[in-house]
């Protein structure tokens, strides 16, 4: 019985493998777009999007168009393959704005970018392109059933850039004095990424990071600007607690108030 229902499976292999190489070498459009639904409903999306690729400008000006691209470009996203469906779902909401695929090939494409988004220490330029694709998205249909999945999507996504700018702040105040002072560099990479993303969940490790900075620089400084610079630390201080009086960091923010109370003179 085994041996029956592996020569079954071979034959079947064989067979569709011979379908799939006939439609290769078919010239008829639509023998290849008929395949492309068959093979994409099979789950078969290397081969589906193989056919399709072949036949999508084709169709140009033609009822099957639309169906072609779509497909196509949701081949590529079902196959993970997520920059090449990102191409694909823009040219598509491009060039049918009012298409009966569109609401879905503008998520798609944004949330295809989200799921392709690097670790943080990496570029970041398909973070700004999901992004920027799911606001799309929004901009366009506030009301689809998908908002809060996009929503959420961006708000991650806003976390990741925020994170890799917290990490650069971080490196910048590790660097203290060492060829300048990147104390005050850090402060300024901290306080625009604070203001690019006020609602991360990292703002209260940044503004901490800009305490610690200017407790630093006026730690380091010379003597005579010492007492401006902690007033400048203590003003930072409750900014810093009027914001987060509970938080895990008060602690080391009530010493770094005590330390400058007592350089001020109060």
């Amino acid at each position: 019985m085994k041996k029956y229902i592996l020569l079954a499976l071979t034959a079947l292999i064989i067979s569709s493998c011979g379908e799939y190489n006939k439609v290769l070498k078919s010239t008829d459009p639509m023998v290849k777009l008929n395949y492309g639904k068959k093979a994409f409903e099979q789950k078969k999306y290397v081969q589906a999007t193989t056919v399709l690729g072949d036949i999508v400008d084709l169709f140009r000006g033609k009822e099957e168009a639309e169906d072609a691209l779509y497909l196509l470009a949701l081949s590529h996203y079902e196959n993970k393959d997520y920059a090449s469906s990102g191409v694909y779902f823009k040219n598509y909401y491009t060039r049918y704005p009012r298409g009966k695929y569109t609401e879905l090939a503008r998520f798609y494409c944004g949330y295809g970018y989200y799921l392709d988004s690097p670790d943080p220490q990496l570029d970041q330029s398909d973070t700004m392109k999901g992004i920027e694709e799911l606001q799309s998205f929004l901009d366009y249909y506030p009301k689809s059933d998908k908002v809060n999945i996009a929503q959420n999507a961006i708000f991650e996504l806003q976390d990741k850039l925020t994170l890799k700018e917290l990490q650069n702040a971080q490196l910048y105040y590790n660097l203290g004095n060492y060829m300048g002072n990147n104390y005050e560099s850090a402060i300024i990479v901290a306080r625009n990424a604070i203001k690019n993303y006020p609602y991360s969940r990292y703002k209260e490790d940044l503004e901490m990071l800009v305490l610690k900075a200017k407790y630093q620089e006026a730690d380091q400084s010379i003597d005579e600007k010492k007492a401006d610079r902690f007033r400048e630390v203590i003003d930072e201080y409750y900014s810093f607690i009027n914001n987060y009086p509970d938080g895990p960091n008060r602690k080391e923010a009530d010493n770094i108030l005590k330390i400058a109370n007592r350089y001020a003179g109060y």
